[in-house]
């Protein structure tokens, strides 16, 4: 583990994970990053690999599934386990599940709604006590505008 990693908990309200994750998506890409994707079931994996392809009509991310091809390449990889095929030093936690394995990158992103606010709540608390991890807590305002809550 780096020295300092650091958490982003997002707490989607008003806007859905949809136009959220291609946004951060987009930012690591063009900084030079490689972003992991994570998500446990087949069908949001699917639909997070269909929209990188649709979410904007001027653009599109490149990117892969685990497993289907030269994963070492892509700069952005949905897997269903937070194991970087792609040498990726950030992961987003697509969804709202905590993974112990997220702190072995330099950030992670941890997507949850309302459904999931319970298990983000146990998240946030329990990395409290954990040197070398800087926690941020995102919500929106009613504007939609990401604010630094915690």
């Amino acid at each position: 583990m780096s020295e300092s990693m650091q958490v982003d908990f997002y707490h989607l309200t008003t806007m859905p994970l949809d136009r959220v994750l291609p946004q951060i998506a987009e930012k690591i890409v063009s900084g030079g990053g490689r972003l992991l994707i994570v998500a446990e079931s087949e069908r949001q994996r699917s639909a997070i690999d269909t929209l990188l392809w649709s979410y904007s009509t001027e653009s599109f991310l490149a990117h892969g599934r685990a497993g289907e091809g030269d994963d070492a390449a892509q700069p952005v990889l949905i897997a269903e386990t937070a194991d970087a095929a792609n040498t990726a030093r950030n992961v987003a936690l697509a969804d709202g599940l905590w993974r112990e394995e997220a702190l072995g990158f330099d950030r992670a992103f941890h997507l949850f709604d309302a459904d999931r606010i319970i298990e983000a709540r146990t998240a946030w608390k329990a990395l409290a006590d954990r040197g070398g991890i800087e926690r941020r807590y995102w919500k929106q305002n009613d504007n939609g505008r990401w604010e630094q809550a915690a």
